[in-house]
């Protein structure tokens, strides 16, 4: 099946354009990987994605990032039909699920109404459907609210739902493999002991509001962010994330470049407003904050030894 997507032609001189034209630029080359009928080159398409993808090509994109859409695109058809066949079998009916899914899912539309991202008629539907079925296939898997601002990025921007569902698989079973492989609990504690050393003044400011760490810290680093960041800057986050083969090991850094970003405002809050900022962060440059995390996984290197930072947390 050879890509929808139309070329945009050659790209003219990259010196001194503007914010627009070099996004137009970008949109080209992305076209031009895509539009290959063949094969794919993945390793191009991640060095184009660390710096944010285009809106109306992330979904196509991230399906290669992931692994869901094979590079070789001589069996494309065959791939994507056996993909759709097989989500059309699994039972998506699950009661009890589906009505703690949709009441999650209003409330996700309803703080997300001003973005207009999704359809408030359409969009619940899908979410049930997916997150039903995930659950349905892997009974040792609970229902947890974050699932729904999980699979949200890929209803945004995945037209169909066999694609949200193969995209969302992917991402979940990452996100399972990580949590087995190192307890929470110890992840925290690394977490907060790179945070104590970076951002000392910061670090006991919380303790002094008495500030429950657990709750934020713990959300933060399950869930990418998911329930924290603003759409906009989650999906961008998203874009560099699975541009990188060792995401899950760099986020803590991203999260230490957050808290760097916004310590200021942070000291100047109380208890509550902290709690609140940390639970709903404000929009940000993820793209500069992901060149911080990258600073500070340096810095991380330097104190702690490269493998340690290596691991992440």
């Amino acid at each position: 099946m050879s890509s929808p997507l139309s070329s945009s032609g050659s790209s003219p001189s990259r010196q001194r354009t503007s914010p627009s034209l070099r996004s137009a630029l970008a949109r080209e080359d992305f076209v031009e990987l895509l539009e290959s009928e063949v094969f794919i080159d993945v390793n191009k398409l991640r060095k184009c994605a660390r710096h944010g993808i285009p809106d109306e090509l992330r979904g196509e994109v991230w399906k290669f990032l992931l692994g869901v859409e094979k590079s070789d695109r001589s069996n494309e058809f065959t791939q994507r039909r056996a993909r759709y066949e097989s989500y059309r079998e699994i039972d998506k009916e699950n009661v009890d699920v589906s009505k703690r899914v949709r009441g999650e899912v209003n409330r996700y539309l309803l703080r997300t109404k001003k973005e207009g991202l999704l359809d408030s008629h359409t969009a619940p539907a899908i979410f049930e459907a997916v997150i039903c079925a995930y659950l349905n296939c892997n009974n040792h898997i609970e229902y947890v609210p974050a699932l729904v601002q999980i699979c949200a990025p890929f209803v945004i921007t995945m037209k169909a739902e066999y694609d949200v569902y193969s995209c969302f698989e992917r991402l979940v079973d990452i996100l399972n493999e990580s949590s087995l492989a190192t307890n929470i609990n110890k992840r925290i504690a690394q977490f907060l002991s790179y945070f104590r050393t970076l951002l000392p003044e910061l670090y006991n400011y919380f303790e002094e509001e008495e500030l429950d760490v657990g709750e934020w810290a713990s959300s933060w680093l399950r869930n990418l962010l998911a329930k924290e960041l603003p759409t906009s800057c989650l999906l961008t986050l998203w874009d560099v994330y699975f541009a990188q083969t060792d995401f899950i090991e760099f986020h803590p850094f991203v999260c230490l470049a957050i808290l760097q970003h916004l310590r200021d405002s942070l000291e100047d809050l109380e208890q509550s407003e902290i709690r609140s900022m940390l639970l709903r962060l404000p929009k940000m440059n993820m793209l500069r904050i992901v060149s911080q995390a990258h600073n500070i996984r340096s810095e991380i290197q330097t104190r702690y030894g490269s493998a340690v930072a290596s691991r992440g947390v």
